[in-house]
């Protein structure tokens, strides 16, 4: 029977006890449901991980420091009715609690929620918490089946390990921007902070990971995950290329380095991207361009050759892609199966029929926001869908119920307030 949203599931940790709503009406369960969060993270790499989880039904509680909150709540603009467009990327599916963890009542109370929780996600600077009291090793003996997620720009161990962690110096570190750029130009970044992107989402693996050790052993664990690790991690190919050959790689602008023509290509309306994965594809897309003896000479017949001959190639593609719009060549293209997209806005992305249908736009209530619209998540479940429960909270927005649930006072919550606890 579906729980209606007047049932509750009541959890006794041994120190106290702490209710929670586990449905609304004909709500399915999440994948995560019954796994509690503690997300003392901020920015994004921690939040975006723990969004994710709480996505996937798991119940999140977002700490933010009593006075200032996330940094993010203070990034813009845009700010829509207050609220940073920032901020709210990364922190729906969570409630907001306010907590000074430099006091030692906030501690408690922090030690309480960690208590009968799952799953703690921080992102404080090495050895911070461990100088509150508040490190794994201290928590573990409230909770053995804890798992902490500890992310941080350099990882827990090594020389780096005492520095801040930035995802654009992460990138620079990481060697990423020394691939991206042209050829000539300057290294540039990655348009969003990829590197925090990638090391959510390890994150978010590695804490599935861990659960399911913990199914079979009943053990927690920490987790040390860095950014700087994830960023190298995704070098993939590219890595893969030096420590085979020793060749230092270099950028290649908008160009494979082992794959002719995988590139983009300026058209009679704009810019398209031509991926031509094999020699297959290649026949096909040299008999669109009008050109299919390219496919039958020696210096073009096959990759190796493509590479070796990419200038000449590219020249000869060039000249005749010019002569079509995005959505003539896309149709050809498609026609024989050869893969290609245009370079769309963000506008014309979201404006796409395709993105719509697959409901990566969603429309969420929000307190203070009329029509908040969110990026929806990529995950389909067919039988534990991920659901939007929540909005991105407000400032320290649960900070009293969550208090309450853990059958604290109101005199007492307001004892807290009065003293700056909360």
């Amino acid at each position: 029977m579906k729980p209606s949203m007047c049932e509750y599931i009541v959890c006794f940790t041994g120190s106290f006890y702490f209710t929670s709503t586990v449905g609304r009406g004909d709500e399915v369960a999440g994948a995560l449901d019954g796994i509690r969060i503690i997300d003392a993270s901020r920015v994004l790499a921690g939040p975006f991980c723990s969004m994710i989880l709480g996505d996937l039904g798991a119940e999140v509680i977002k700490i933010e420091h009593y006075e200032s909150g996330d940094e993010t709540r203070g990034w813009g603009p845009p700010f829509v009715n207050g609220e940073s467009a920032y901020y709210l990327c990364a922190n729906r599916n969570k409630q907001s609690m306010t907590l000074n963890l430099k006091a030692e009542q906030g501690k408690e109370i922090f030690r309480k929620l960690v208590a009968s929780s799952d799953v703690v996600v921080q992102n404080f600077k090495t050895g911070t918490l461990e100088k509150m009291d508040l490190g794994f090793e201290d928590l573990k003996k409230l909770n053995p089946g804890l798992i902490m997620a500890s992310i941080t720009g350099f990882g827990l161990t090594g020389p780096y390990k005492e520095l801040p962690g930035y995802d654009y110096i992460i990138q620079a570190m990481s060697g990423l921007m020394s691939i991206t750029g042209e050829e000539d130009g300057s290294p540039i970044k990655v348009g969003v902070a990829i590197a925090d992107v990638l090391t959510g989402l390890y994150t978010v693996i590695a804490i599935l990971a861990a659960l399911h050790h913990r199914e079979k052993t009943g053990e927690g664990q920490e987790i040390d995950i860095s950014l700087l690790d994830c960023q190298v991690s995704s070098l993939i190919n590219v890595a893969s290329n030096y420590l085979c050959s020793g060749i230092t790689p270099k950028r290649l602008g908008n160009q494979h380095p082992n794959i002719v023509p995988y590139q983009v290509f300026s058209v009679k309306d704009g810019q398209l991207v031509v991926a031509v994965g094999n020699d297959e594809q290649f026949r096909r897309f040299a008999t669109v361009i009008g050109s299919p003896e390219l496919a039958e000479m020696d210096e073009y017949k096959h990759n190796k050759g493509r590479l070796r001959n990419r200038e000449n190639l590219i020249s000869l593609c060039e000249e005749t892609l010019k002569g079509k719009t995005k959505k003539q060549w896309k149709e050809e293209l498609d026609a024989v199966g050869i893969p290609n997209g245009p370079i769309n806005t963000i506008e014309e992305l979201f404006n796409d029929p395709h993105i719509k249908e697959r409901n990566m736009i969603v429309e969420m209530e929000h307190p203070t926001i009329e029509d908040l619209r969110v990026v929806g998540s990529p995950i389909k479940f067919s039988k534990t869908p991920v659901t939007m429960r929540h909005h991105p909270p407000l400032f320290g927005e649960h900070t009293f119920s969550i208090l309450k649930n853990m059958n604290y006072m109101e005199d007492e919550i307001s004892e807290f307030k009065q003293n700056s606890i909360i």
